[in-house]
C-alpha cells in the first residue's frame, strides 16, 4: 500500500486554449485572493495562449523592431504588464505555466525562486530527452546556447503571479518579429526541435511535457501535485 504524501497540495489546473486576457485576469484575482487569505493553497496554472507578444518592465524600444501595431496587424495582441523581464512571445505549442504560491511558506528569496523554476523546467527537460541548462545572468532555460523556455514574474506580498513559457511544438517563427527577452541575437528553440518526436503526435508530445513539469514543479517546491478544482472567488 503507497504512503500518502505528507507534503501541502499543488492544485494543478488545466486552462486548455485561452486568450491571454481572460487569463490575466484570473491570476490576478487568484493572487489577490491568496494575499488576502481567502485560500490557503499553491496553485498552478496551465494554458496555452493564443498568440500574443507581452511586454515586462523592463522592455526597452530596441526589443521591438516592430511597433506594436503592426505585431497586431500580424495576427498577434500585445499587452503591458507588471512582470519583470522584457518582451516574449506566447503561443500554441507552448506550454505556459502561472504558479500562484505563498513564498512566505517556500522562501523569502525572489532570486531563489526564480532559480527554482528554472531548476524544475531542466528536471522536466531532461526527463523529455532534452538536455537542458542556466545561462549565467541570464534569467531562463537553454540547451546549446538556444534559449527553450522563458520566465518572468512578479510578487505581490510574497504571493507570485506569471511565471514561465516552454516551447514545446511552438512555431518559432512568431520570435522573428522582436528580439525576445532582449537578448540581442538569441535563438529560440522548442522540445519538438531538440528531442527525437518520432511517431509522437502534437498532443502526446504536449502531454508528456505536461507531466513532466508538473512532477518536476512539486518536487523543486515540496508540493503534491492535485488536479483539484481552482478555489472560489
Amino acid at each position: 500500500m503507497t504512503a500518502l504524501s505528507t507534503h501541502p497540495r499543488l492544485l494543478v489546473h488545466d486552462l486548455g486554449r485561452r486568450p491571454y486576457a481572460e487569463v490575466l485576469e484570473l491570476q490576478r484575482s487568484l493572487c489577490r485572493a491568496r494575499v488576502e487569505r481567502q485560500h490557503d493553497e499553491d496553485i498552478l496554472l496551465l494554458v496555452e495562449h493564443d498568440p500574443v507578444y507581452t511586454l515586462g518592465r523592463s522592455t526597452r524600444e530596441s526589443s521591438l523592431p516592430l511597433a506594436p501595431a503592426l505585431l497586431r496587424a500580424r495576427g498577434a495582441e500585445v499587452f503591458e504588464i507588471e512582470r519583470g523581464g522584457d518582451v516574449t512571445f506566447h503561443g500554441p505549442g507552448q506550454l505556459v505555466g502561472y504558479p500562484i504560491i505563498d513564498l512566505a511558506r517556500h522562501r523569502q528569496d525572489l532570486h531563489w525562486y526564480l532559480r527554482e523554476l528554472e531548476g524544475a523546467l531542466i528536471d522536466a527537460l531532461d526527463v523529455l530527452g532534452v538536455a537542458a541548462d542556466r545561462n549565467p545572468g541570464k534569467t531562463g532555460v537553454w540547451t546549446g546556447g538556444r534559449k527553450i523556455a522563458s520566465i518572468g514574474v512578479h510578487v505581490k506580498q510574497w504571493v507570485t503571479l506569471h511565471g514561465f513559457a516552454l516551447n514545446v511544438t511552438t512555431d518559432l517563427a512568431w520570435f522573428d518579429w522582436i528580439v525576445p527577452c532582449g537578448i540581442a541575437d538569441v535563438q529560440m528553440t522548442s522540445v519538438g526541435r531538440e528531442s527525437d518526436t518520432t511517431g509522437n503526435s502534437l498532443a502526446d508530445i504536449g502531454l508528456r511535457a505536461r507531466d513532466a513539469v508538473v512532477e518536476a514543479f512539486g518536487r523543486r517546491f515540496s508540493l503534491q501535485p492535485d488536479s483539484a478544482k481552482l478555489p472560489a472567488l
